[in-house]
């Protein structure tokens, strides 16, 4: 039998001690282990979310697992957000393993209902768990984040005219370029001035122009420049989980099982109307582990100052544009963004300015595009890492 939400009187609303966050770490775990055991990424991934998210360090090696039902009892006093994001913790360690069993995905749905907790990524989970990957991408579009678009929500974004649907592009829309490629009119350390740099440095079109991203997508980008992440594949798992995490609406979180679908499984070929599967990268060594539940810590930690708000939607909740002519700390203070956590540099997490913070096919393009422009190549102080590059003001 499920065990029922805690009322106002009996919830508990403060951080979870060491002990509370071992005990829901094994939970994750019990939810998640596939036949063999945990596999060494889930296990490296456990270890690194718990530290990030609530300070106290865990250990799932040699773990007793504990039934659906215990683990739901020892949450009695939590409310749905936290259930949820217990769930959806579950739900990352799972997106992981290729194969997914189905019997992981079975054990996580029970998990889920002893929580009394309903999450539609459940579905996606199962639908990758029985080999039908087109359904499941398209149930990302109709349980995630997208799913209420409307066509009139592409107001936020400046676009001319409306998209309808959330990951369409706009190839023919001049005013909307214009606004983009004016950022670099902007004084230099302002955040416009670095999304404009960023786009140069990389041979990025702007929205409106042929070859863009979506405008929803192109979102994203003023994250890479404010929270200082470089622009490779690694960083897009980065800053995926920032963004999915600083957002309260649950279903932020299908933006993070997005990009973990495509850039560690494959399970998605594409995604958010650009992006491509490359898969891999999370596994590759255990310092992604880390640089993501950092990029989740420093999401979940986000608070506007100006609005009140511990919840922000930095896709569609920002007008960007009225933020631009800002100086880059300043947003970051408005926003309460902290830094990233040592361990995180340490573990390989750059800038968008620093070496590795671009790849060599966009270091490539934005050469290429300076030659068309007739101008000198200025990457701004990024450069590909482990490999040698010409000056950035060649």
């Amino acid at each position: 039998m499920p065990t029922p939400l805690p009322t106002a009187e009996t919830v508990n609303l403060q951080p979870p001690d060491a002990a509370e966050a071992q005990r829901t770490a094994v939970g994750v775990a019990s939810a998640v282990a596939p036949a063999g055991g945990l596999t060494d990424l889930q296990r490296v991934l456990i270890e690194a979310l718990f530290p990030a998210m609530t300070t106290h360090a865990v250990d799932v090696d040699g773990y007793e697992p504990v039934t659906a039902d215990a683990f739901a009892a020892s949450m009695a006093t939590r409310d749905e957000p936290f259930r949820t994001r217990g769930v959806q913790i579950m739900l990352l360690c799972a997106l992981i393993l290729r194969p997914l069993p189905e019997d992981v995905v079975d054990r996580i749905e029970r998990f889920a209902h002893e929580l009394s907790v309903d999450d539609s990524m459940i579905e996606v989970a199962r639908r990758f768990a029985e080999g039908s990957f087109g359904l499941a991408a398209v149930d990302f579009e109709r349980n995630g984040y997208t799913s209420t678009w409307r066509a009139d929500d592409a107001a936020a974004l400046h676009t001319s005219q409306s998209l309808s649907a959330a990951w369409d592009q706009a190839v023919d829309d001049p005013g909307l370029a214009a606004r983009w490629d004016a950022l670099g009119d902007l004084p230099d350390g302002t955040l416009g001035k670095g999304v404009w740099q960023l786009y140069r440095a990389r041979g990025f079109e702007f929205p409106g122009r042929s070859g863009s991203a979506p405008p929803l997508l192109a979102q994203h980008d003023w994250v890479h420049v404010l929270a200082d992440y470089g622009t490779t594949v690694e960083n897009e798992l980065e800053v995926f989980a920032l963004i999915a995490r600083a957002n309260d609406d649950m279903r932020g979180f299908s933006l993070l099982a997005m990009v973990v679908s495509l850039f560690e499984t494959g399970y998605l070929e594409t995604g958010a109307g650009l992006f491509e599967s490359d898969a891999g990268h999370l596994s590759a060594g255990d310092t992604m582990a880390v640089r993501i539940s950092d990029a989740m810590r420093r999401g979940a930690l986000v608070h506007d100052v100006v609005t009140g708000s511990w919840s922000i939607d930095f896709l569609l909740g920002v007008d960007w544009f009225a933020l631009a002519p800002l100086a880059l700390d300043e947003v970051r203070t408005r926003f309460s963004l902290p830094p990233k956590a040592e361990a995180a540099v340490a573990a390989g997490s750059v800038g968008p300015w620093e070496a590795g913070g671009i790849s060599a096919y966009q270091w490539g393009a934005g050469r290429d595009a300076a030659a068309r422009d007739g101008r000198s190549y200025d990457a701004f102080g990024a450069t590909v890492a482990n490999a040698a590059v010409e000056d950035s003001s060649a």
